[in-house]
C-alpha cells in the first residue's frame, strides 16, 4: 500500500470512529454470572403488562460483554417519554420474564425513555433492580429510583423474612395487614408524585396481580388525578376503566346499598331499617373462615357488649350454603347476639355481587346515615375506631 493510500485509509477510519454517535442506552452490569447473558429492552404495551412477567413486548437485546458493558442503539422515537423495562437474563431464560416477588433479587427496572436523553446505567447482576443507578437521571427517572427505594424499604419493614400460618387461617389477617402496610408506602408515592409514568409503576407494584379489592379508593384517586393531567394517554383510559364503580367494592364515602335479607331466625329485614344510632358494622364472614371466627370471639363480641347500648349495631352477612353450619358457628362464637343474615347462596350470593366483594373477612363501617366511613378494619384497629366514633360528640 502506498503512503498516499495508507494516509487515506487512516483518515477514513478516524472519521468513522469520530462520527460514531454515543449509544442511546449503555452501561455496565457487574458480577454477571454466565457468559452470553443478555440485557433485554421491553415495552409494556398495556397498563396490565407493566411489571408483569412474560407480557411485555421485547424490543431489542444486548449481550453483556466480558467487561460487563452493554449498549442499545436505534431506540424508539419519543419526545414526551415512554415507559420501558430493562431486564437481565441468563442464557436460555425467557427474555420478558420479570422477577416480581422479591425486590432483593428483582431482575428488571422500569425507566422513562425520551429521545435525545442518553442513559448511562450501572447495576449488579444478582440485585439488578436494587443496585440500579443512572448517571444524571431525568426528573421522571429520579422519581422511579426513589420509588424503587421506597418499595425496597417497605418490603424489608413489613414482609421480608416473615412467615404466617395461613393454611388454617389463623394468621391470615396478620399477613393481610402487613401487605396493606407495604402497599400504603407505594400508594402514598403515587398519590403525591407529579410524574405520571412513575405513579403508574407504583400502582402496578401495589398489586402485580391486578387485585385492588382492598384498596379501590386508590384507583379512583389515580383516575381523578391523571384524567386531568394525562387525559389522552391510553393508560389513563385503562386506569379509569379499572376504577369504574361497577368494577369496585362499595367505596368510603358511598351510601351503603339497602337490601332485604333473611335472618338466622328466618325473619326478613331491610338493612336500612336496622342501622345503629351512631355506628353500624356490616361484617362479612363464614363458619369455615378461621380469622372470621376469631374476630367474632375476640373483637366483635367485646365491642357488642361494650357499645351496643351506646348506638353500635352489627349486621353480619354469612357466606353460607347450609343453615345448620351457620347457626352452630354463630352460637358457638356468641355472634347470634347481633343480627345474622344470609341468602344461603355461599360466595355466589346476589348480595355479594351487589356490593362487589369477593374476599373475606371484610367489613364496612357506616355512620348513622348509612354512609361508609371506614372499611376492612380488624383487630385493635377496629376496636380503636369504634371507640373513637362512639365517644365522639
Amino acid at each position: 500500500m502506498s503512503l498516499k493510500h495508507s494516509i487515506l485509509f487512516a483518515y477514513t477510519s478516524l472519521t468513522i470512529v469520530a462520527c460514531q454517535s454515543p449509544a442511546d442506552i449503555s452501561g455496565t452490569i457487574a458480577r454477571t454470572e454466565q457468559k452470553g447473558s443478555k440485557v433485554y429492552l421491553i415495552q409494556p404495551e398495556n397498563l396490565k403488562d407493566l411489571a408483569a412477567p412474560y407480557f411485555g413486548k421485547v424490543l431489542d437485546s444486548a449481550t453483556i460483554k466480558d467487561d460487563g458493558s452493554f449498549e442499545f442503539r436505534n431506540m424508539p422515537l419519543s419526545t414526551s417519554g415512554i415507559l420501558l423495562e430493562l431486564a437481565v437474563q441468563p442464557t436460555g431464560k425467557a427474555p420478558n420474564y420479570l422477577e416480581t416477588e422479591v425486590p432483593e433479587s428483582s431482575n428488571y427496572m422500569p425507566i422513562v425513555w425520551q429521545t435525545g436523553e442518553a442513559l448511562t446505567i450501572s447495576a449488579q447482576w444478582g440485585a439488578f433492580q436494587k443496585s440500579f443507578q443512572l448517571v444524571n437521571p431525568s426528573e421522571a427517572n429520579k422519581a422511579l429510583l426513589n420509588l424503587r427505594d421506597i418499595k425496597y424499604q417497605a418490603y424489608n419493614n413489613y414482609l421480608a423474612g416473615k412467615e404466617w400460618q395461613v393454611e388454617d387461617g389463623s394468621e391470615l389477617l396478620e399477613k393481610e395487614h402487613a401487605i396493606l402496610n407495604y402497599q400504603r408506602e407505594l400508594i402514598h408515592f403515587a398519590d403525591t408524585t407529579q410524574h405520571f409514568l412513575p405513579a403508574l409503576v407504583a400502582l402496578r407494584w401495589v398489586s402485580p396481580e391486578n387485585d385492588y379489592e382492598r384498596v379501590p379508593e386508590f384507583l379512583v384517586r389515580q383516575c381523578n388525578t391523571w384524567s386531568k393531567a394525562q387525559a389522552e394517554h391510553v393508560w389513563t383510559q385503562k386506569l379509569c376503566k379499572m376504577s369504574d364503580a361497577s368494577n369496585l367494592p362499595v367505596l368510603v364515602g358511598d351510601v351503603f346499598p339497602d337490601a332485604t335479607l333473611p335472618t338466622l331466625t328466618k325473619d326478613t329485614i331491610k338493612l336500612r331499617e336496622h342501622l345503629g344510632n351512631k355506628l353500624t358494622i356490616i361484617d362479612l364472614w363464614a363458619s369455615w373462615c378461621a380469622p372470621c371466627r376469631k374476630e367474632n370471639r375476640e373483637v366483635l363480641a367485646p365491642l357488642w357488649n361494650t357499645y351496643h347500648d351506646d348506638g353500635l349495631q352489627i349486621v353480619a352477612y354469612a357466606l353460607e350454603s347450609h343453615a345448620a353450619s351457620w347457626k352452630a358457628a354463630a352460637e358457638l362464637d356468641g355472634a347470634d347476639r347481633w343480627l345474622q343474615v344470609s341468602d344461603l347462596q355461599g360466595d355466589n350470593a346476589d348480595f355479594l355481587k351487589h356490593i362487589r366483594v369477593q374476599t373475606i373477612p371484610a367489613n364496612f363501617i357506616l355512620d348513622e346515615n348509612g354512609v361508609v366511613i371506614a372499611k376492612n378494619l380488624h383487630g385493635e384497629d377496629l376496636v380503636e375506631f369504634v371507640k373513637s366514633q362512639i365517644r365522639k360528640e
